[in-house]
């Protein structure tokens, strides 16, 4: 059964029906929302809820971008982030055409232990040598590169929040510029 949490309606921003795009608070929101999104497509797997019955559409629909691709961790096959794009191009770089999100950590038993190692490599520095990290910055790299100069976000909570920064670090290191980042 699904928690309030988990439902848009009722705790969603479903006030923020007119985005300012130059409002660090509505930016903030809406990636907030992006990233709640990545867990509530966790929670739909394993919860298995498809079609009507599945929850995380609103969370990025509500905003007017789409689920271009989810990340799949290849340890426990938990969707770790999700790649998404706005569904209409945009008119100014405070719109993002891409933001990456990764969830936290996440303490129900399918995705328990491999969140927990990876925490552990977190607190170690050694994050960036897991095969999640190594997804991530594969996923990464190719969506900069179809963004064409156009606005990407790196946005996360807990551990994905470690993920993303880890993640725009090495972006940075390879020459890449202009990310932003939303830590949550």
């Amino acid at each position: 059964m699904a928690s309030e949490g988990e439902i848009f309606r009722l705790s969603g921003p479903v006030h923020l029906t007119v985005v300012d795009w130059n409002n660090i608070h509505h930016r903030r929101s809406i990636a907030a929302s992006l990233v709640n999104g990545v867990y509530i497509l966790e929670f739909d797997r394993q919860q298995n809820r498809h079609g009507s019955q599945a929850l995380a559409l609103p969370w990025w629909d509500f905003f007017h971008f789409k689920l271009n691709q989810v990340l799949i961790d290849d340890v426990d096959s938990s969707i770790f982030g999700a790649i998404f794009e706005y569904k209409y191009p945009s008119p100014t770089p405070k719109i993002p055409q891409y933001v990456i999100a990764f969830r936290g950590t996440i303490t129900k038993s399918d995705t328990r232990s491999q969140d927990f190692k990876l925490d552990l490599q977190c607190i170690r520095n050694t994050l960036h040598q897991s095969s999640r990290f190594q997804l991530a910055m594969q996923y990464v790299q190719y969506t900069v590169g179809l963004s064409r100069g156009a606005s990407v976000w790196l946005a996360g909570h807990s551990l994905g929040s470690a993920m993303a920064l880890l993640v725009g670090k090495n972006m940075t290191k390879m020459g890449y510029e202009g990310g932003n980042f939303f830590t949550l």
